[in-house]
Order: C-alpha cells, then sequence, then structure tokens
C-alpha cells in the first residue's frame, strides 16, 4: 500500500503522459494546416455539422466560452469559419464553415491515419483502448 503514491501507479498520470505524447505527433500534423490541437478538434465538429450553435460546439468539446470565444475569431481571422447571430435569437451565434474552412477537410483527411501508424498496434486494438476511454468518459461525465 506504500506504492499507491508512486507516479508511475497513477492513473491519471498514464493519461497525461499518453495525451502528451499524442500532441508531439499531431503538432508538425497540425502545423502544416496551421491549426491548434483544439482548432482541429473544432474544425472536425463543423465539418460534420456545419452551421451550429456555439453552446452546441462547447458541449461536444467540453470547452467553456472562454476558451471556445478566442478559439473561434482565431479561425475566423483564419477565413476557415464565419460567425454569425442567429436571425432568430441574437444572443445565439451560429458558427459556419467557410468555403477555405471546407476544403481544409481534404489537406486533413490523413491526420487521423498518420497519428495511428505511430502505435505498433493493430486498428482492432486501438478501437478496443478507445472503447475503453470512452466507457470511462462516459462514466466521469454523470
Amino acid at each position: 500500500m506504500n506504492d499507491i503514491l508512486k507516479i508511475e501507479n497513477q492513473f491519471c498520470f498514464s493519461v497525461y503522459k499518453l495525451m502528451k505524447n499524442i500532441n508531439t505527433i499531431y503538432k508538425p500534423l497540425l502545423n502544416k494546416l496551421d491549426l491548434t490541437y483544439t482548432q482541429y478538434i473544432t474544425m472536425l465538429v463543423l465539418w460534420e455539422k456545419d452551421g451550429i450553435n456555439v453552446n452546441e460546439i462547447g458541449k461536444i468539446l467540453s470547452l467553456d466560452s472562454g476558451t471556445l470565444t478566442p478559439l473561434l475569431k482565431k479561425l475566423e481571422k483564419k477565413e476557415y469559419i464565419k460567425r454569425n447571430r442567429n436571425k432568430f435569437d441574437e444572443r445565439n451565434l451560429i458558427i459556419s464553415l467557410t468555403t477555405k474552412g471546407r476544403n481544409l477537410k481534404n489537406k486533413a483527411k490523413n491526420i487521423p491515419t498518420n497519428l495511428l501508424n505511430n502505435f505498433s498496434l493493430e486498428k482492432n486494438e486501438i478501437f478496443a483502448i478507445k472503447q475503453q476511454i470512452d466507457i470511462l468518459n462516459k462514466i466521469l461525465e454523470k
């Protein structure tokens, strides 16, 4: 029981190190697109569902408006998105892809494959790990 507080025995530290290592792999791939990781996952949401409310993006990505607002402004400055007020409710900001933002999707297509190529695991093994992570996230999000 004396080992319980050793850093190498901490589940959270293993997850933290994994995310740092994954971000190290992502960085050069995303640099080619002039995106940060958080901008990339925001674009993933928009490529899946264009014309989405800011609050929905925040909910999907677990990001608060303090993080999301400057991120969206930067994406708008890069001309990947446009931010428009909802005609029926001025409080709602709708985020839509520009042509440049939609075209960026083609440049990003190989990123997931390039990431997975860095693991010495089969696709089914990676998928099984992802499923376990998803289960843990569902438990913790309650």
